[in-house]
This record gives structure tokens, C-alpha cells and sequence, in this order.
């Protein structure tokens, strides 16, 4: 195993305070609907029981949910909403789903797994609108799942991870007057872990069957720019973890650096580790000797900004 880039104190770690808001107001808030599903796991819920914004059909596809993973205990009072890969046009709901949800539930944090609308059906803003959603959902539903508002991030692979990235640079504050509560919470998740992430839209860098699934065959400049994570990056971006490998031959490496670089400028705490060796799409690697210990530079991230306690 190798481990190359730019290093502060051994790692490339930056640290530093970023400025945050006031949480909105917490306000009882009604379960979201259910999904019919198999009795062998958690039921997905809608993120909007009266159907979701932008819809073209009533198909699954159609239907944006979160699956919740509560665990027996949650010192940290913590949650994170996981967004799976899949070049925007399918979603790895194991591998990069519901095996992450049982990691973060083993070290005592809660999951939730979104299933969020793809294209080529749907297009942007569809899908960062699935995740502010489900940003908001887990928010104003803390007290129910017995987690800390202002301890809610998003960990995102692959094109996952560009939704991720999207989402921690692009977010509100809520709508105060809104009469659904949710619509009242933030979007902007507390802290955001990235895996061999989809960043750019720019010709050079981006993984381009990410980039038509989102913008269409023929983006403009301007909608190129409007969805580069790397060119969103501000000082209230959260701080950020990121994975990938130097032989990613499906999203290039530099996706990584370009939006590391970013939050190094902006000042925002950064951590980022890059293995020379490993590919594309390995999830948690728990098999790969050369990938394996990425999984425990993370829980460590975690644990050093009060995201996991030290035992489960």
C-alpha cells in the first residue's frame, strides 16, 4: 500500500473552524409515509407521501426514499444520509447502500440510505433536490431517531459523491414560513465523507456518462459550471473527507484534488487520503488488503470531531 499527495502532520489533514448557523427551531413533525417492502429490512419512507416534486410517473423510479438504520445505541447522537453510486443511472444500494449503513450502525452512528431520481428521466436540480430533502427529512425527524440536529452529514460515492459535494456547497437555510416543517430545516449537512467522488463537469476531468445522466448530451458552459462542486466551495462548506485512488481509470483522481484543493483554500477542515493502487467502486474494501484501512482513517476523522464515540 502507498499513500501519495500533499501531507500536514502525516496526514493531509487541515484543520480550522468553520462558521455555522443557528439550527432552525425543531417543530414535532409527522413520520414520513412508508413504502411497502419485504419484511427482511428496514422500510424505505417517502420523502414526499403526496408525491415528490417534478415527478414524471408514479413508477418506483418515480418515488424518492430514505431507509433508515437506527442503531441500539448512538452516543454521538449522530446520522448520516448515504448516497449511492452509479454514474446517475443506477444506484448501488448494497455495496455502497445498505453495507455502508451496517458499518456506520457498528461504530454506533445512525444511516440512512437514499434512493434518489436519476436520468436520463431526470435531470438536475431533480436529484440535489432529493438530497436536500432527505437533509431536511432526518433534520426535523432528530428527536424520532434520537440524533443531534447539527450532527446529520452525507457520505457519497461516486456520482453519489458528486451529489454529496453538491449538496454540502449548495444548500439553505430552510423556508421559515413554509407550512411543511421539513421545507423549515437546512439542507446543509454538518460534515460530508466523499468516495472516489465525481466532482467537475468540465471536459478535462469529469466523468462524462455522470455528466450527461445529470445535464443532458449537450450541457452549456453555464450549466457545466452550475454543477462543478470545485468552483461552490465557500467557507461554510463542512468539512470533508475524502477517498480515491491514483489508478481510478473510471473518475480521475484529480476530481479528489481539484475540490480538496478548494476546501484547503476556502479554509475549510479537510482530510483527504489517496491509495496509489485500488480502482474504481471498492465501497468499504473490507476484502482489499491494499484498500482495506481507509475504512479506519475515517472512523477516526469521525471520532476526533465527536461524529463516533471511541467504542460503539
Amino acid at each position: 500500500m502507498r499513500r501519495i499527495g500533499l501531507v500536514v502532520a502525516c496526514w493531509i489533514a487541515v484543520g480550522g473552524a468553520v462558521a455555522m448557523g443557528q439550527a432552525p427551531a425543531m417543530q414535532p413533525v409527522a413520520p414520513v409515509q412508508a413504502v411497502a417492502t419485504a419484511a427482511s429490512g428496514p422500510a424505505p419512507k417517502l420523502l414526499w407521501a403526496n408525491g415528490a416534486p417534478g415527478a414524471v410517473g408514479d413508477a418506483d423510479e418515480d418515488k424518492p426514499t430514505i431507509t433508515a438504520y437506527i442503531p441500539a445505541s448512538n452516543p454521538t447522537k449522530t446520522a448520516v444520509v448515504i448516497a449511492p453510486g452509479g454514474s446517475y443511472m443506477h444506484l448501488s444500494m448494497v455495496r455502497e447502500g445498505s453495507d455502508v449503513a451496517a458499518w456506520l450502525n457498528a461504530h454506533g452512528v445512525a444511516a440512512f440510505v437514499l434512493k434518489y431520481r436519476l436520468g436520463p428521466k431526470y435531470h438536475t436540480p431533480i436529484e440535489l433536490g432529493d438530497a436536500q430533502r432527505a437533509i431536511r427529512t432526518v433534520r426535523a425527524n432528530a428527536a424520532q431517531y434520537g440524533i443531534a440536529p447539527d450532527h446529520i452529514g452525507m457520505w457519497g460515492f461516486s456520482a453519489g459523491g458528486h451529489l454529496a459535494a453538491t449538496a454540502e456547497t449548495q444548500f439553505d437555510a430552510g423556508n421559515a414560513t413554509a407550512t411543511d416543517a421539513i421545507e423549515q430545516q437546512s439542507s446543509r449537512p454538518d460534515f460530508a465523507i466523499l468516495s472516489y467522488p465525481v466532482i467537475t463537469m468540465q471536459d478535462s476531468y469529469t466523468h462524462k456518462l455522470s455528466r450527461t445522466s445529470l445535464l443532458g448530451d449537450s450541457p452549456t458552459q453555464a450549466e457545466m459550471d452550475a454543477m462543478s462542486a470545485e468552483l461552490h466551495v465557500t467557507a461554510q462548506t463542512p468539512p470533508t473527507f475524502l477517498f480515491t485512488t491514483t489508478d481510478d481509470h473510471t473518475v480521475p483522481v484529480l476530481n479528489s484534488v481539484m475540490f480538496y484543493t478548494a476546501l484547503v483554500k476556502a479554509g475549510v477542515p479537510a482530510e483527504m487520503h489517496i491509495f496509489q493502487h485500488g480502482g474504481h467502486g471498492a465501497g468499504l474494501a473490507p476484502t482489499n488488503p491494499q484498500l482495506k484501512p481507509w475504512t479506519d482513517m475515517l472512523i477516526k476523522w469521525m471520532r476526533e470531531r465527536g461524529y463516533a464515540a471511541e467504542t460503539p
